[in-house]
Order: structure tokens, then sequence, then C-alpha cells
């Protein structure tokens, strides 16, 4: 395993960047629907699950879906695979994102096992993932938990093993109105130092989280996780301007978990460190 996401917290998914050597991989049965993309290298992997043997010829780009409780019985990588990201998705939030979103009832839908030559909103998706690994910013949980709807809700609509049927948007997404806009920013106002997720704004505004995720970036402009950052780093120039706080609870405050990551991200947004940026005040 070269990263993981354990120690970030996220809740819509866990995500493993991994390197694999030639050789057989034992059995397994996931419990979460497993998403593989190979980032880097070219390799031959065959696979059993679901009844079905799969010879695959992978190169960047190559994707491998195997829904939750499809026993993979047999795994073999003829060639290393440099670099391959892992994305696991949990039953709550997949469930979820049929239930609320697609209005479709999960028991009657599964994912198919199948091998991919490319998708590329998949391979978007795992840019986005890898660059929130890479470089933690103050709304990653947000933004993760975004993804994490928007790819269950792909694999359902291209991916699903029998035909369903998607509910239609007839016209484009009306922005929140101006009530249900204020109650979700005097919300956020109020909990910027805390953690909350895209579900929680969704409960103010009475929404589901799609379509409250479309609406908010409707109405400012903004998707709520980039809304929400900008909000952290106004909390995190205040506190460093008026509170002599140690940098690690600020860094807490302002949704990192590092003073390390606060660090780098707050140094890319405003150009300089947060010490130098106290001090400068200080100064001032």
């Amino acid at each position: 395993m070269l990263q993981t996401s354990n120690e970030r917290r996220w809740s819509h998914l866990l995500a493993e960047r991994w390197s694999h050597d030639p050789g057989d991989l034992p059995p397994q049965l996931p419990r979460d629907t497993e998403i593989a993309i190979l980032l880097r290298g070219n390799s031959v992997v065959d696979r059993e699950g679901a009844g079905m043997r799969q010879r695959t010829f992978a190169r960047r780009g190559t994707v491998w879906l195997c829904p939750a409780g499809i026993r993979e019985d047999f795994i073999r990588v003829e060639n290393p695979m440099q670099e391959c990201l892992h994305v696991f998705l949990p039953g709550e939030p997949f469930d979820d994102t049929m239930l609320r979103d697609l209005d479709i009832d999960p028991s009657g839908m599964s994912i198919r096992y199948e091998s991919i030559d490319q998708d590329i909103f998949i391979e978007h998706v795992a840019d986005r993932i890898l660059g929130e690994l890479e470089h933690e910013t103050s709304t990653g949980r947000l933004l993760i938990e975004s993804l994490g709807r928007a790819l269950s809700a792909h694999l359902v609509h291209s991916y699903s093993a029998t035909s369903v049927r998607l509910k239609q948007s007839h016209a484009v997404q009306k922005p929140l109105d101006a009530k249900r806009l204020s109650r979700v920013t005097e919300f956020i106002a109020a909990s910027v130092d805390r953690d909350f997720t895209v579900k929680d704004l969704a409960s103010v505004a009475c929404m589901s989280p799609a379509h409250f995720s479309r609406s908010f970036k409707a109405a400012t402009g903004a998707a709520p996780h980039e809304y929400v950052s900008r909000q952290r780093l106004d909390l995190a120039r205040n506190l460093l301007s008026t509170s002599d706080r140690p940098l690690v609870d600020i860094a807490y405050a302002t949704g990192f978990s590092s003073q390390a990551n606060f660090n780098r991200a707050f140094r890319k947004a405003v150009g300089t460190t947060p010490s130098l940026y106290r001090a400068q005040k200080i100064r001032d």
C-alpha cells in the first residue's frame, strides 16, 4: 500500500493507492463496492467472480468493478501494476443515492462485475480523490462526500445489471430560494469551526443532498465545499490575526487533520505560512 485515506475520516468512501507485484491475489468477498483504476503502467489481469472469467489487457485508465457481496475466487496479475487506485463505496451512501436522488429501489438492481477499458467520469473522480489524498484541503470531507454520491449515481446509470429508468430533469436546476439559502449560510457561519456534511446542509434546506448541491451552486456560483472552504480560510485568517491559539488548534478548527496539512494549504491559498502571516499582522 502506497497511501490510504484512513486517517482523513472520510465517511462516504475509502481510497487506497497500491502497487501490485505479479502473482495471485487471495480470494475476497468485499463488503463494499470496489472500483479499481490503473493509474500507471500496463498489465494483464485474469480474474473470476460472479461466475465470469475475465482477462484484461490493462493500461492507464482501465477500471475494474466488483460489486459488494460478489466473491472474487481468482485474481492473477501477470505484469507489475505500478500504481492502482482502489475506491470502496460503502452501502449506506450507495443506497441513499439510489433511493433519494434516482428514485430506485436498491433491492431491485445491482452493479455489474465488469472490466472497463476507459471511463472519463471515473477518471475525473479518481483525479479529484488523488488530489485530496496528496494535498488535504479544509473541506476535503465535503468534497469526498459529493464525489462518493456522484460516483454511486454514475455506476447505477452506466453499469446496472438490469435496465433502470432514472427520473428525468425537465428543467435547469433551480437556485435555492432566498429563505432556504439564508438558513444554510447562517448554519455554515455558526458551524464553520465544526465538522458537518453536505447531508447536514441539505437537511437544513429540507432537500436531498444531490438536489441541494446543484441548487446551492446555482444560487451562489460555488459548490458547497468551495463555499465552506472560503469561510474556513476567513476563519483561519481571523484566528491568526486576533488570537494566540496554537497553530495546531487552528488547523483542527478549520477542518484539517494535521498542522502540516494546514500549513501547506494556507501557504498555497495566501502565499505565506500561518506563522509568518500572524507575525505580519502583529507588526501591522
